[in-house]
């Protein structure tokens, strides 16, 4: 499989490290202001900067080359991405998070908004952490916990650091050198407390994850979720 990496930053190195074991050639490096011809690769993974991830996608749906965008920070543009690939029958995924950990903990959290809806006496709060390079926050992983959250409970939306509504969740984002990225879902009351916490050791998981994705969607067309690709129902 030729694969064009649309971002060779911390995470772009990773994920060749990754392709090359499988058996994979890397065949297109691209930093924010090269010139490309994505026509050469057979499928893209994108782990760009939020003002280049839209132009990147749709140059591989322009081209009919199947893309995985873990990018965050872009998705005000996702519904105009989503409609082109539709319009171009090509093949698109974007994720938060590429890891089968992390995708495990997404559904956990989503069972348990539906278990905790029911129990006022619980407050919900999140707090997401990851290195210092990170440009956006919260997290895209964060904000795909709290939407679990949201369409499984009366919450209407999440805020970022402060709690102004009782109807919002409070996502507290910290920046520390060299933390992948740890995730934690908390609900308080006054008798207990109930905790869920994702940690992630190193970026071979998201890697490994966003290659796993490229393999699958070879000869597909349409818009999937990680959730196609792990087969988790």
């Amino acid at each position: 499989m030729k694969i064009a990496l649309l971002g060779y930053g911390r995470m772009g190195k990773e994920i060749e490290k990754i392709a090359l074991s499988r058996g994979h050639e890397i065949v297109i490096k691209k930093d924010v202001n090269d010139v490309i011809d994505i026509t050469l690769a057979d499928v893209a993974i994108d782990f760009s900067v939020p003002s280049s991830a839209y132009n990147n996608i749709t140059d591989c749906i322009n081209n009919n080359v199947p893309v995985i965008s873990g990018t965050t920070g872009w998705l005000d543009k996702y519904n105009d991405a989503v409609a082109l690939c539709k319009e171009k029958n090509s093949a698109f995924i974007y994720a938060s998070n590429f890891s089968l950990g992390v995708n495990i903990f997404f559904e956990l959290n989503k069972q348990l908004a539906k278990m905790m809806s029911s129990l006022e006496d619980y407050n919900i709060s999140m707090e997401e952490i990851h290195h210092t390079k990170k440009l956006d926050a919260p997290s895209g992983t964060a904000i795909t916990l709290a939407e679990g959250i949201i369409e499984n409970s009366s919450k209407n939306n999440w805020e970022l650091d402060e709690k102004t509504s009782e109807e919002n969740i409070p996502i507290v984002a910290k920046r520390i050198p060299e933390i992948p990225g740890t995730h934690t879902v908390w609900y308080d009351s006054e008798v207990d407390s109930i905790e869920i916490k994702h940690t992630a050791h190193s970026r071979k998981g998201f890697a490994l994850g966003a290659v796993v994705a490229a393999e699958w969607i070879i000869g597909k067309q349409g818009v999937f979720s990680m959730k196609d690709v792990l087969n988790i129902r």
